[in-house]
């Protein structure tokens, strides 16, 4: 087949491509190496020479993926990804099914053969529009030689979740506006992904060259500006300021639940209500007076006397906060002022509210007792919690949880399994935030956790420190993460591994059950438990990463307060052949100090409602503004 002419080479539609890029706001670019994406690398590195974006190189697409998806996380920005065709492009599938989930604006460039050489059995030929199906708020294929800007343009609104009325992204500018009157609908942000089909020849021409005064020979400068991050993890920090003005509300029973992203309107509206908080550690809602810590481990004896529950966010991480929200006779609301992308309207039973003053009338204020009640209880199981997991002379994953929790500054990435249920046990809501804490919760696996990780510090910028908590298996799932190639600049971050050679997580789980009665002999311990004897040290020179090995609580405590510069693991040595006795351990010591009879002030016959101050209902009103972050 002849190939048709072309209006524009190769790499001029790639210069194109890349100054819609910058135009829409893409600050970070990884780009991995390949012939076919040849342009568009070369492209960019033309225009990190000018200083309009910043590259990051990664020989592995999915450590890519993950990357961007870190970077755009801290940043609040779209960041994208470039690929060659094949495989390459396929590698991204788990990051973008991640970003989807979690509505992350991530941008994927996919180069491709040109349309004569697709189905001939070319090299590297494959399929490649619509790869990514349902994951992806946009989809395009454009073949070679054509001008990439008007569908790059529709591809950067369609991230942000702007869409026109016929269920196309918008033609206007690039960012928010210049819709150019045509009638737009607002939906979650999430990846998109176009699909460039690059002819030969695939180089610059003999003529071009980066500016001799431009960056050194890697390209860099590291003058793309590191924006501030969005404020929170969830859409309901940006909306309007508007205050919460509360009018006289029933007095109820009503517990405010923050899931994944939830953001500090959570916190500020359970104490406007005096309502107890039960926040997630990726919730950021976790502090203040009203936060309690264990309260997963409340929920049966204060279950019966809910009456309402109200939800900001995503709850992802307890059985009992799903048994909670799964009941039927409990009334329940749902915090959505913006479209997200975790789940499907109508397919969730709790009632949807978009403002905060209907939830204010659906949540009611609490009674007198109600808030008091569980945060008395609230004490006594963070002081059980505090006897079963804290010796002097050993850790465990809930003790080691609680030391990084207190220690974080800046910014914490929580892994997946039990890293993040070990934050929720035993991370004590402080008075104000000191660290923005993030966590791959939209599918919740725990491929990619290091890379995201270092997306994130990679975008905080210059002087903020990120810290990773994670397991040992998630951290050897992603250890390719490890590598930066030479020259690439390296975050400030420390990788905490809980290290306790395998997974821990299923025996906590009816697994753990099946391992106890010996019925199917080590099947549990091999299939689920996964044990191994990698030496991490060795691990870490490999990869040129500083490593520190610790054992005692003492141990830990010290090596979190020595923060040095560029990266470092700090290596946890845990035993887990008793970690589901532990968690029994927790429960009955809870169970002990919050017996049923703890929560009789808090029954319809405790104290009198009409004792509470009719100011008291009112307290706090003031504080409930969508973008502030009270104590920080």
């Amino acid at each position: 087949m002849t190939a048709a002419p072309s209006a524009l080479t190769s790499l001029e539609s790639a210069r194109l491509a890349v100054a819609a890029l910058a135009e829409g706001g893409v600050r970070h670019v990884i780009v991995c190496p390949g012939s076919r994406s040849a342009p568009l690398a070369y492209a960019l590195a033309e225009a990190e020479s000018r200083g309009a974006v910043t590259l990051h190189v990664r020989i592995d697409e999915r450590d890519a993926g993950f990357t961007a998806l870190g970077l755009a996380l801290a940043t609040g920005r779209p960041a994208a990804i470039v690929t060659t065709s094949g495989t390459a492009v396929g590698e991204l599938l788990p990051a973008v099914m991640e970003a989807n989930h979690a509505g992350v604006p991530l941008v994927v460039l996919s180069a491709d053969r040109p349309e004569e050489l697709r189905g001939t059995g070319a090299n590297q030929t494959t399929d490649q529009t619509a790869l990514f199906g349902t994951h992806v708020r946009h989809c395009a294929d454009l073949q070679a030689g054509t001008d990439p800007v008007p569908e790059l343009r529709r591809a950067l609104l369609a991230a942000e979740g702007i869409v026109a009325a016929d269920g196309h992204p918008g033609p206007g500018t690039a960012g928010m506006g210049g819709m150019g009157g045509v009638s737009v609908q607002v939906g979650p942000c999430g990846p998109v992904h176009v699909n460039l089909a690059f002819r030969d020849p695939l180089v610059p021409e003999p003529g071009d060259r980066l500016p001799s005064a431009g960056p050194d020979d890697a390209g860099r400068t590291g003058s793309a500006d590191h924006p501030a991050p969005v404020d929170g993890s969830g859409p309901a920090e940006r909306e309007g300021s508007r205050p919460l003005a509360l009018p006289d509300l029933a007095e109820r029973r009503t517990v405010v639940v923050a899931g994944h992203g939830a953001g500090p309107v959570a916190e500020a509206f359970a104490r406007a209500h005096r309502l107890p908080l039960l926040a997630e550690p990726s919730s950021n809602a976790r502090f203040g007076p009203h936060a309690v810590g264990p309260y997963r481990l409340l929920l049966n004896p204060f279950g019966d006397l809910i009456e309402r529950v109200v939800v900001f966010g995503r709850p992802t991480l307890s059985r009992p906060v799903a048994r909670l929200l799964d009941r039927a006779d409990l009334p329940a609301a749902l915090y959505v002022p913006e479209p997200v992308g975790w789940f499907t309207p109508g397919r969730r039973r709790e009632r949807v509210v978009e403002e905060l003053d209907d939830l204010s009338l659906f949540a009611g204020t609490g009674p007198a007792g109600w808030l008091e009640a569980w945060t008395r209880a609230g004490h006594a199981a963070a002081a059980a919690v505090d006897a079963a997991i804290l010796d002097a002379d050993r850790l465990n994953g809930p003790s080691a949880a609680r030391a990084v929790w207190e220690a974080a500054a800046g910014n914490l990435l929580l892994g997946s399994s039990n890293a993040i249920r070990d934050a929720d046990l035993a991370g004590v809501p402080a008075a104000a935030p000191a660290a923005r804490v993030f966590a791959n919760r939209g599918l919740a696996g725990i491929d990619g956790t290091l890379a995201t990780a270092t997306g994130i510090a990679l975008g905080a910028g210059p002087g903020a420190r990120t810290t990773a908590l994670i397991g040992d298996v998630t951290f050897l799932h992603d250890a390719g993460g490890l590598l930066l190639g030479d020259g690439e600049p390296e975050p400030d971050l420390d990788i905490v591994v809980l290290n306790d050679a395998g997974g821990a997580i299923f025996s906590t789980l009816e697994h753990g059950g099946i391992a106890e009665s010996g019925r199917y002999g080590r099947t549990v311990e091999r299939l689920f438990g996964t044990p191994h004897r990698v030496r991490m040290n060795r691990l870490a020179a490999a990869y040129g990463v500083a490593h520190v090995r610790v054992d005692t609580p003492e141990d830990l405590r010290a090596a979190l307060a020595s923060r040095g510069r560029g990266r470092r693991i700090v290596e946890v040595a845990i035993d887990r052949t008793g970690v589901r006795e532990l968690h029994r351990r927790i429960a009955a010591a809870v169970q002990e100090a919050v017996p049923a009879s703890a929560t009789r002030s808090a029954s319809p016959a405790g104290p009198d409602p009409a004792a509470v101050p009719a100011a008291a209902a009112g307290q706090g009103a003031q504080r409930i503004h969508s973008g502030s972050q009270p104590g920080t």
